[in-house]
């Protein structure tokens, strides 16, 4: 019995799969089983939090050394398209200028992605607020002021 239940699970996994891929695309497939850049950073020095209509919220945070963001990460309690957007806006973060750092869009995501479906694009642009929202707080603040991530 436990094999037959076994070999199912492993099946609708496999099925499951193969649908996601199909639907999102190879790039943002293999960000979503294993997202990059993921969790907080303690006394980032800029941080930034939007929540979108969707009710997900992305959370970026920024570390800067010599003028150029050393350290990015986010958190998300959104969905899947969410984390793939997140993790991908940070990565974008890594060895930018905050001028440069004004240059990334949801549009410079979903670019990377290749697409995402139209119920999803949304989160590229969520993801890409949430990294202004951080560059924003690191400017208004004062450069190299630390600041707790708790907010």
């Amino acid at each position: 019995m436990a094999d037959n239940f076994d070999d199912f699970v492993n099946e609708l996994q496999d099925q499951i799969f193969e649908e996601t891929k199909a639907a999102y695309g190879e790039v943002a497939f293999q960000r979503w089983l294993k997202p990059l850049y993921m969790g907080r950073i303690e006394l980032a020095d800029g941080y930034g939090r939007v929540t979108g209509s969707c009710g997900d919220t992305v959370e970026i945070f920024l570390r800067f050394e010599k003028g150029k963001v050393k350290q990015a990460s986010f958190q998300t309690d959104g969905c899947g398209s969410s984390t793939v957007c997140g993790s991908f806006a940070a990565e974008l973060a890594l060895g930018r200028t905050p001028d440069e750092l004004t240059d990334i869009t949801g549009e410079t995501i979903l670019e990377i992605l290749g697409g995402l479906p139209e119920e999803d694009r949304h989160c590229a642009f969520l993801a890409a607020d949430a990294l202004q929202e951080s560059l924003h707080n690191f400017m208004t603040r004062g450069k190299g002021k630390h600041q707790n991530s708790q907010l």
